[in-house]
């Protein structure tokens, strides 16, 4: 038994340090600080890991790019997106949101997946999920946050607020639905999906 815990932590710290995944260094956090990170955030840098990830784009090309998540989701987002790769699920384009001056309305208008961003809940005075780096917004245009009364603030998602894949194009693929295999693999990971909530629905957002 002894041994086989002994394996188990080895085989753990290894691929916690995997190849993929980065501490925010010096030069980085400079690009963080006053855009997607400020002092009063509720976690420190030293907390928040980069993980590159390879994702199939809209175009069916390869692509990678930098999702900024919580040190202890590090390597389950790294599993979960290895699994949407594996399952041909499309992502428009993977950029942290210091790409997009922390302004979160605009990464979504760019249809842009993103992870880590210190920032208020919705409607709330709250710390966001974001903001502690356990949350992720996923082809938001796609999957958009909407209102109790049905709407959107984004014109680009209007035609995705019916929940229906009827083309064949990755764009229409790309819309998740309570069946989608994507929304199954982030809860066999033990995450929460926004297309859940009762009353607005956030089919872009998962948290853990």
């Amino acid at each position: 038994m002894k041994l086989l815990l002994f394996v188990a932590a080895i085989f753990i710290s290894v691929n916690l340090n995997a190849s993929n995944i980065k501490e925010i260094d010096e030069n980085y956090a400079k690009k963080m600080k006053g855009v997607s990170f400020y002092e009063s955030c509720p976690v420190p840098l030293s907390d928040l890991r980069i993980v590159n990830i390879k994702h199939l784009g809209f175009d069916d090309n390869i692509y990678f790019g930098d999702l900024i998540v919580h040190k202890d989701v590090a390597f389950e987002v790294s599993l979960i997106f290895k699994e949407l790769f594996e399952i041909k699920y499309p992502i428009k384009k993977i950029m942290p949101i210091e790409k997009y001056n922390g302004d979160d309305f605009e990464s979504i208008e760019a249809d842009n997946t993103s992870a880590f961003n210190c920032r208020k809940a919705e409607g709330s005075n709250k710390y966001s999920k974001h903001s502690y780096g356990k949350a992720l917004d996923i082809n938001p245009i796609e999957n958009p946050y909407v209102y109790k009364n049905g709407t959107t603030s984004h014109k680009g998602s209007i035609k995705y607020l019916t929940r229906e894949k009827n083309n064949k194009s990755n764009e229409n693929k790309a819309v998740l639905t309570s069946s989608s295999k994507a929304v199954l693999i982030f809860k066999k990971y033990g995450w929460k999906w926004g297309g859940d909530w009762k009353n607005t629905k956030d089919y872009q957002h998962f948290q853990k």
